[in-house]
């Protein structure tokens, strides 16, 4: 690993906003700089910031390095690795099949993965999206001793350490990567394509989200890309990569706050998926014990007072990401940020409370 000591100093870097703006929208850069200032170290590892209104980008923001040892600074074109942000691309390649006849979404996910263990019985598609399959975390049958990257293929081995599911299938809610990752592979036996394929396809070259890919070593390269860091007693180390970074389902996305924001514009159109199925996406499932899960298809759906809000984190090794929607207000904030910890989740909800966002 390498590692860099960083200056303690504080500055801007690679900060972009929309032209011409209002005075209001003046007010607003100098208060998302605020909020955002433990990622505007000028050597250090950075963030950018996307705030979208009323279908227009009222602004973005970019901070710190891509590639610290490199020099390069982050731009609003700066690919992070999404990790869970990738949860709601992989529910609308499900979608997409869905509305090709392809597939249900209460069909058993054995008809289209054999090699599951009999725990996977009585599982559907339904409740892999929806985190109620009470399917065990592949992530805890990863040795700490694995040196080889685990890929979606090996999560139906590792499962079948597991004898038995959490709860009954569908009768509670477990947050479940091990769901998304198997996702992948139904979008694999659906489609005839690599998963990786099938996003570009149909979801990413139709919007031009030209940088945006699922990331497959190898076999892919990401543009303009971040990579992620460790800060520790203000020492900065890459930590880009874990053995679980290689699974594509549940978090191998790279993407940048300018794709995101065709991804959000796709989202509030229904470009892709109609407007009934894209609202079932965004309402809380319920279990068959008559309780919400407070998820639907790749988003936290939550209640405020300004109607639903709707949400999701992502977190991995070297990255640390949080995107807001509030439909209601025609909001969206995205933060994509190449460190591990912290909480732009909280600081999403921040910036939704400016007065210049009210």
């Amino acid at each position: 690993m390498k590692v860099i000591t960083i200056a303690a100093s504080i500055a801007l870097a690679g900060c972009r906003t929309v032209p011409h703006r209002p005075a209001p929208m003046a007010d607003l850069a100098v208060a998302v700089d605020s909020i955002l200032r433990d990622y505007t170290a000028p050597a250090g590892p950075g963030a950018s910031v996307l705030i979208v209104r009323n279908g227009t980008t009222i602004l973005e923001r970019s901070y710190g390095m891509a590639d610290v040892e490199a020099g390069v600074a982050t731009t609003p074109r700066t690919n992070y690795r999404l990790a869970s942000l990738t949860k709601q691309f992989t529910a609308t390649a499900i979608m997409l099949l869905k509305e090709d006849g392809r597939l249900r979404y209460d069909d058993p996910i054995t008809d289209y993965i054999a090699t599951l263990p009999a725990s996977a019985r009585g599982v559907t598609i339904r409740m892999l999206l929806t985190h109620s399959s009470g399917l065990w975390a592949y992530e805890d049958f990863v040795p700490d001793s694995q040196t080889t990257q685990v890929h979606d293929t090996d999560v139906p081995a590792l499962i079948a350490h597991a004898d038995r599911t959490y709860f009954a299938p569908g009768s509670g809610y477990r947050y479940s990567n091990t769901g998304y990752a198997l996702l992948a592979l139904i979008v694999e036996r659906a489609s005839g394509k690599s998963f990786a394929s099938f996003l570009h396809d149909r979801i990413f070259a139709p919007l031009g989200m030209n940088g945006t890919v699922a990331y497959e070593d190898g076999i892919s390269t990401v543009p303009n890309r971040a990579f992620g860091y460790t800060i520790d007693s203000g020492r900065v180390t890459r930590t880009d990569q874990s053995s679980t970074s290689a699974v594509l389902g549940d978090g191998g996305i790279y993407s940048s706050i300018d794709d995101l924001a065709k991804w959000n514009a796709a989202l509030d159109a229904h470009t892709l998926v109609n407007e009934t199925d894209q609202r079932e996406a965004w309402t809380s499932a319920m279990t068959t014990r008559g309780t919400r899960t407070g998820y639907g298809f790749g988003w936290f759906v939550d209640s405020a007072s300004d109607g639903p809000r709707l949400r999701h984190h992502g977190e991995t090794m070297g990255f640390t990401n949080a995107i807001l929607k509030i439909p209601s207000r025609r909001l969206a904030i995205v933060i994509l940020t190449n460190r591990t910890g912290g909480e732009p989740w909280d600081l999403a909800t921040r910036i939704a409370a400016l007065p210049a966002l009210r």
